[in-house]
């Protein structure tokens, strides 16, 4: 009776003893040399896996500073085939400090560019003189055909200017300017002449250690009625 078995179950037992012999804790199977976290597997195990791009350490940029892209422009090349686009970008950095940099870069694509410009902007940064949270004095600057007017402000002003000059003033660490923007108004021509203008800010007493003198601090409302009051008697 046993020899008279249908062909059919004889298949299902092989398929099921071929399953059976393959499954579980196997050597071809579950945690064996050939899967899991072996040798032979491409990172070695989730513990070896290389940092993700968004978690690399930026400590060669140096500090985190203030940034802004001020205008991207794109021009394009015809070549053989086809066209060739390459993208320029200007770039403002600072600490609101009274540091600020002004970068431009060139790439094939958008985010190079925004890099190198950032780079160079970095790398050539310039001290500004403050007072307070505005500028000393008066200034004005003027770059190819950009002309550009700041005034000091008092506090609850705010920055009174347009788009470029407001990157930069920002970027520099001024919170209260009065702006006016005369000529050209091409936006590397005006970014450069605002750059420019703060760089001719001078403070009281650096103007007086130029020229070897000492500031005098004004005497207080008592101690000169005092001095006219002995100088009567």
């Amino acid at each position: 009776m046993a020899e008279n078995q249908n062909p059919s179950q004889n298949s299902n037992n092989n398929r099921g003893s071929f399953q059976g012999g393959n499954t579980g804790g196997g050597p071809n199977r579950g945690g064996g040399p050939n899967r899991g976290g072996g040798p032979n597997r491409g990172g070695g195990g989730r513990f070896n896996r290389r940092p993700r791009r968004d978690q690399n350490n930026n400590d060669d940029r140096g500090p985190e500073l203030f940034e802004k892209v001020i205008y991207i422009n794109r021009s394009s090349k015809v070549v053989k085939g086809g066209r060739r686009f390459n993208f320029s970008a200007l770039v403002v950095v600072g600490n609101r400090e009274g540091k600020v940099g002004l970068g431009f870069g060139k790439a094939g694509e958008v985010a190079s560019a925004i890099k190198k410009g950032s780079d160079n902007a970095r790398a050539e940064m310039v001290s500004v003189s403050l007072r307070n949270d505005t500028i000393p004095h008066e200034v004005r600057s003027i770059y190819d055909g950009a002309n550009i007017l700041l005034k000091p402000a008092c506090p609850g002003t705010g920055v009174i200017a347009g788009k470029v000059v407001r990157s930069v003033l920002d970027a520099a660490g001024v919170s209260n300017v009065l702006s006016k923007s005369l000529g050209s108004k091409n936006a590397a021509n005006v970014a450069k002449a605002t750059l420019q203008a703060p760089r001719q800010l001078q403070l009281k007493k650096d103007t007086y250690a130029k020229r070897g003198m000492e500031v005098r601090t004004p005497a207080a409302p008592e101690a000169a009625t005092a001095e006219k009051t002995e100088a009567v008697n």
